[in-house]
């Protein structure tokens, strides 16, 4: 791949920025650089920051991924301040290719290029996966999903907003805890409650109900899980919902190749979706429950994914 063109490649997040270098559709990780997203005005300082630290190499193309909807190239970042387009990446990169991508567009696009040994599965599927559609799920700062397909030859992986779609309401709590989410917003969005601030509004869910006000951060609730009380009532209320929106999902998009959580929260959840009731949930779909046994789920532990996606996009675009 030495000869492979030059790349850079960016996964904006609402918090950091990270940005790496790839030859072709190899990723080279050990040029990856974090930056704080507070400590910028916009991508574009970032980008000049990295190719200046980096020697400021000739780039060939320069794809990004975003935490946000993207609309005629132009990606708005949903929890951060900066809109992000073509015009900006070959500013500030002097590439002559550009490419912006949602975030869950670039983990779709790195899939099949994921290490085994950094996807946990949590769900097992068929002994024999048939070929078929996959889809993604992230789960952090906020919540979106992507359905992935293969269509003549070509990779297709469709944005969406679905995060604020309305959350899932299986029982009477779900719709009490709908109630006492909208109170914020008048609308109860899947978001609201599957997200870091989402996991804190459901500790805040089951304080109110014992009637109490309580706060937690979502880092102070994940370190008290552990043990049972409110933290640990709350995680397992997060890991069902979790599992009933998967399950929705699933069956929305058939994605037989499999379903691959990914994300900040998703990965601290790793070790405790299992236990606390997440395959339930997301086969209690009533007669279709043995269907969807057909839905093998991962975990995907790789901090590199988007930007191999990303890698992976823009080798696949013919130049010119």
């Amino acid at each position: 791949m030495a000869d492979a063109p030059l790349s850079l490649v960016a996964d904006i997040g609402g918090t950091n920025t990270r940005v790496a270098l790839a030859r072709g559709a190899v990723l080279m990780p050990e040029t990856t650089r974090r930056f704080r997203n507070a400590d910028h005005a916009g991508l574009a300082s970032v980008l000049r920051d990295f190719l200046a630290a980096s020697g400021s190499p000739e780039i060939d193309g320069a794809c990004v991924a975003a935490a946000g909807p993207v609309r005629d190239g132009v990606a708005t970042l949903t929890n951060l301040d900066w809109t992000v387009d073509g015009a900006e990446l070959q500013g500030a990169t002097g590439a002559a290719r550009v490419a912006v991508l949602n975030d869950l567009q670039a983990q779709g696009h790195a899939l099949g290029r994921i290490a085994p040994e950094n996807l946990r599965v949590l769900v097992e599927g068929p002994a024999v996966r048939r070929t078929g559609p996959m889809l993604v799920i992230g789960v952090g700062t906020g919540f979106n999903a992507a359905p992935v397909h293969e269509v003549a030859g070509m990779r297709l992986v469709v944005a969406s907003e679905c995060g604020h779609a309305g959350m899932p309401v299986r029982s009477e709590r779900d719709l009490r805890l709908a109630r006492f989410v909208e109170t914020a917003h008048g609308f109860a969005g899947v978001e609201d409650v599957l997200s870091g601030r989402g996991l804190e509004r459901l500790y805040a869910f089951v304080a109110s109900e014992d009637g109490r006000e309580d706060r937690k951060s979502a880092a102070e609730i994940m370190a008290a899980i552990a043990e049972p009380g409110p933290a640990r009532e709350a995680a397992t209320l997060f890991a069902q919902i979790l599992g009933a929106e998967a399950g929705n999902l699933a069956l929305i998009h058939l994605p037989f190749s499999g379903i691959f959580l990914c994300g900040g929260v998703a990965r601290a959840f790793a070790d405790h979706l299992g236990p606390m009731g997440f395959a339930g949930r997301f086969r209690d779909k009533g007669r279709f429950s043995a269907f969807m046994d057909d839905f093998p789920v991962a975990i995907v532990e790789d901090d590199y994914a988007a930007l191999t996606g990303c890698a992976s996009f823009l080798a696949s675009v013919p130049a010119g």
